[in-house]
């Protein structure tokens, strides 16, 4: 097994550059929140974020990486994550995660959120809820000094007591000029081991937990990864900084959550 590469320590200049990123997919994430309505499709939601993105002088970098086909992932239901938009109309009481990256100035941000489609169950409504709360809890141990263990620690120690499955076949991931940098960032394992977090270290951290069990399984299209009983998924994401005494995260959900407050 190869050597995980070393995490490569940003500048400030370099953390800018991400941060500008990060909050043009938050933008881009609220665009599409207004949109997100049973019968709209994730196909469509694909063509307004790629439109939207190329807009503001950006690229939609998940378009093309390692043979992708699409601007976004889009994952309804079931499915964890790297789902392909469809032109399957979006129905009462589904979920889907709406994972985005972007490329702007040699930089990427990149970020997710699992969205209610009109009124969801009160079952699902909390997978959300304690998915979005595991995400916040990791974000709280990405400080100088901790290591990467006591961020997976925090998600799988919530996720878990919450009777929730912690998938364990992927991770986040340092993020700068390239999307997936090192190191891994899992969602599971044990506190005070792993890498030793650094200031200046640029990290995507993103929960996946499922409903029911942890065990995942790949589609034949390559890249839809779905849970293995057929129970919801949910996934959120942030890309933070590590900083001495609190992460700083450059993505937001801020904008999103206005959006959706807006439509009630």
């Amino acid at each position: 097994m190869a050597q995980e590469k070393k995490p490569v320590i940003k500048t400030e200049d370099e953390i800018d550059l991400i941060r500008q990123s990060s909050l043009l997919v938050g933008k881009t994430l609220a665009e599409l929140a207004g949109l997100i309505q049973p019968g709209v499709s994730t196909l469509e939601l694909d063509m307004r974020a790629d439109e939207f993105i190329r807009d503001q002088g950006a690229y939609p970098g998940f378009f093309g990486y390692n043979g992708y086909p699409n601007a976004i992932c889009t994952s309804v239901n079931n499915s964890v994550v790297h789902g392909i938009p469809t032109k399957i109309p979006l129905k009462e009481g589904d979920i889907v995660s709406v994972d985005i990256g972007v490329l702007k100035d040699g930089y990427w941000g990149d970020s997710a959120y699992t969205f209610a489609v009109g009124e969801i169950s009160l079952e699902v409504r909390r997978l959300l809820d304690v998915t979005k709360h595991c995400l916040h809890l990791a974000i709280e141990q990405a400080v100088a000094g901790k290591r990467v263990g006591d961020i997976a620690y925090a998600v799988q120690q919530h996720a878990e007591s919450n009777g929730y499955g912690v998938v364990r076949e992927l991770v986040g991931h340092g993020v700068g000029s390239n999307l997936h940098e090192a190191p891994e960032v899992p969602n599971f394992g044990k506190r005070g081991h792993g890498l030793l977090l650094q200031p200046n270290l640029v990290i995507a951290i993103e929960p996946m937990i499922n409903l029911g069990t942890k065990k995942v399984k790949q589609l034949r299209d390559g890249w839809t990864i779905q849970t293995a009983d057929g129970k919801p998924s949910a996934h959120f994401e942030h890309t933070v900084v590590v900083r001495k005494d609190k992460a700083e995260v450059l993505s937001t959900f801020e904008w999103i959550e206005t959006a959706l407050a807006a439509r009630i």
